[in-house]
């Protein structure tokens, strides 16, 4: 019997060791997170783990021998079934399941089955259900993150970077909008046909450089501002901030940053410190203008009365007198002077304009014999004017002025044998072209160009070339003043200038006149005119005595019967005594008493047929409106010579 004893034991052993192997199984599988059942052929739940059950709230033997459909929601089980058909099939499953746990809250099931064979027979079917809500949602955060982040860097106004700190700043990332400034492509940088070093603007590279290496060191950000050239060769500004990364050892992995197009901004920059300078020019003209404004009245009858008595002299006298010569230098002294303020005048558009419609052909024309002599043998001049040209309303005295500072301005740049060409014709300016010329105003113009092959300028000159007093002649050669005359005078024509330059090319000057509209076009004149005297009674008037004097001896020589006064009231009373005719009234513009103006109105009652002609050493004053003489207004700038005064005398008494 104990025999039988102890083969019983022997032969329970195993089973209680099987009995203990599942439990202990079947103990882990409870003791797993994950959800664990056994589902047989038919569907029914042969095994479930703690898990599982606790998910829907059952003890784990209410389960088996359940149906899956008859435990899961009928919406899950109709995403499940598929799947389940083919685990029945043979085939390992895995995938995503969405559902509401009994508490209500929406959960993703990682659901795996693995089928169970029985030889080649599938008897059923293991799952295995992982909860991965949270991980779910950390991916999803972190893609929404990713995704804010990207948005973000795809709005900036430029591009972030990761690169190496080496000659190259060799590229490891770069964001798409590298293209929109620099006109290369990300893939150009990553596979280094292009490096970023290459399109740093020369002239910066080797600052770029060292600032960066200083950022370096202090472990600081770096930031500074500098061009670069794009693919389309274009000049583009940036602004760059970054910092090294470094690792915990201290040390540096790579430089990481934002790249920003501030290429608008440079250019608003620009264009207001073209707009302060052009503020502190205009200022600078109104300084000189009002300068020359304040000493042009007693400065003028200064110089008017060494002019008048020094022609008056020189006409009194043998030339081959030594004291002729002096004279005669004397006199090209007080020309310069008077010449001097007259420029001075010109530029800041304070000269009195008496304007005529006249065929700029024509006045041209009437220059050639003069011009050839200004700028000698050694240059030849060309001259190819425009046809059918409309007519322009200009001050005849002062376009004549604009030619010969042209051709003295050309003259010098050849400095011995060359070719001047001067030109004429019609332009119709548009919207595009004044965009790109600053100050010109769209219409219809008449042109006078005048070109050189001389020495040409820089562009660093040609910005300046209209300033005062800027001149890139010798000392002595010149004032600075000639082409700022010729820029006054055409803007106060209502006209524009435009410049063209390049060295060793020579430069060309374009003057743009108004299209005048009217008909009615009067003839130029011989500037070769000479000296024209007269018979007839002239009324002088001026308050200064040494000008009252000389210009009365000046009025006798020509052959005039003169009757002077020293004031208005003066006049006045000599116009009501006088029996005879008084043909001209020259008087002064302006005196204590009385103007210039209201004094020839006061004695035309007296005298309805009497001619005036103003004359002052001031600029624009009270008988013009702006500085332009209304028509029929004559008007004589002081200081004058003999033949002036003779010229303008005629003009005057014939109404011409």
């Amino acid at each position: 019997m104990g025999s039988r004893e102890n083969q019983t034991r022997r032969g329970a052993g195993p089973e209680e060791a099987l009995r203990e192997r599942a439990g202990m199984l079947e103990s882990i599988l409870n003791g797993v997170l994950l959800l664990i059942t056994y589902t047989d052929k038919d569907e029914r739940y042969a095994f479930v783990n703690r898990a599982y059950a606790e998910w829907y709230h059952i003890k784990p033997e209410e389960l088996i021998g359940k149906r899956v459909s008859e435990v899961l929601k009928p919406d899950v089980y109709a995403r499940a079934f598929e799947n389940i058909q083919k685990a029945l099939g043979g085939e390992r499953v895995a995938y995503e399941n969405q559902v509401t746990d009994p508490e209500g809250r929406e959960r993703i099931l990682s659901v795996q089955y693995e089928p169970h064979f029985e030889g080649e027979a599938v008897k059923g079917f293991f799952t295995s259900i992982v909860d991965i809500t949270g991980q779910k949602s950390a991916a999803r955060e972190l893609k929404e993150r990713e995704r804010v982040l990207a948005t973000m860097i795809a709005n900036l106004p430029g591009f972030v970077y990761r690169c190496a700190n080496d000659h190259d700043w060799t590229m490891t990332f770069l964001s798409e909008k590298c293209a929109d400034v620099t006109g290369y492509t990300v893939s150009d940088f990553l596979q280094n046909k292009i490096n970023y070093n290459d399109i740093v603007h020369p002239d910066y590279r080797e600052s770029l450089r060292e600032k960066w290496q200083e950022a370096i060191l202090r472990k600081g950000f770096f930031e500074e501002e500098y061009p670069v050239v794009a693919a389309s060769g274009e000049t583009r500004w940036v602004w760059e901030r970054g910092r090294g990364v470094f690792d915990p050892a201290g040390e540096l992995l790579f430089l990481e940053g934002f790249i920003g197009d501030i290429t608008d901004r440079k250019r608003d920059e620009k264009e207001k410190e073209d707009l302060q300078t052009q503020l502190i020019q205009a200022q600078r003209m109104e300084s000189i203008g009002r300068l020359a404004g304040g000493i042009a009245h007693d400065f003028n009858n200064m110089l008017a009365v060494i002019l008048g008595r020094a022609d008056m002299a020189m006409m009194r006298m043998d030339p081959a007198q030594r004291l002729y010569r002096d004279l005669q230098e004397i006199r090209k002294a007080a020309e310069r002077s008077a010449n001097l303020t007259r420029q001075l005048l010109a530029f800041a558009r304070k000269q009195t304009v008496a304007l005529k419609v006249l065929d700029l052909n024509e006045m041209a024309e009437g220059m050639l014999k003069i011009l050839r002599r200004l700028i000698g043998e050694n240059i030849d001049l060309v001259w190819q004017p425009g046809r059918n040209l409309p007519p322009v309303k200009v001050d005849p005295d002062q376009m004549d002025q604009i030619l010969v500072n042209l051709y003295v301005n050309a003259k010098d740049a050849i400095g011995g044998v060359g070719r001047i060409i001067m030109k004429t014709g019609a332009a119709a300016l548009d919207e595009a072209f004044c965009a790109v010329h600053r100050g010109f105003v769209p219409g219809d113009y008449v042109t006078l160009s005048v070109s050189d092959n001389g020495c040409g300028m820089n562009q660093e000159t040609l910005n300046r070339i209209f300033e005062p007093f800027f001149t890139t002649k010798d000392t002595g050669r010149g004032t600075g003043l000639g082409l700022s005359t010729v820029y006054g005078v055409v803007k106060q024509h209502g006209g524009f200038i435009n410049a063209e330059s390049e060295p060793g090319r020579g430069s060309t000057f374009t003057v743009y006149l108004p299209r005048h509209l009217k008909a009615g076009i009067e003839t130029a004149g011989n500037k070769e005119t000479a000296s024209v005297a007269g018979t007839e009674t002239v009324l002088l008037v001026e308050d200064e005595p040494a000008i009252l004097e000389m210009a009365r001896m000046m009025l006798q020589r020509l052959g005039y019967t003169v009757l002077s006064a020293g004031k208005p009231t003066e006049a006045m009373e000599l116009a009501r005594s006088h029996t005879g005719e008084i043909h001209l009234l020259m008087t002064d513009v302006i005196m204590p008493e009385m103007n210039g103006r209201d004094l020839a109105l006061s004695i035309s009652f007296l005298h309805p047929k009497i001619r005036r002609l103003f004359m002052s050493g001031y600029p624009a004053n009270v008988i013009a409106r702006q500085g332009v003489l209304d028509e029929g207004v004559h008007f004589i700038q002081k200081p004058f010579s003999m033949k002036d005064l003779a010229i303008k005398l005629r003009e005057a008494i014939e109404n011409r």
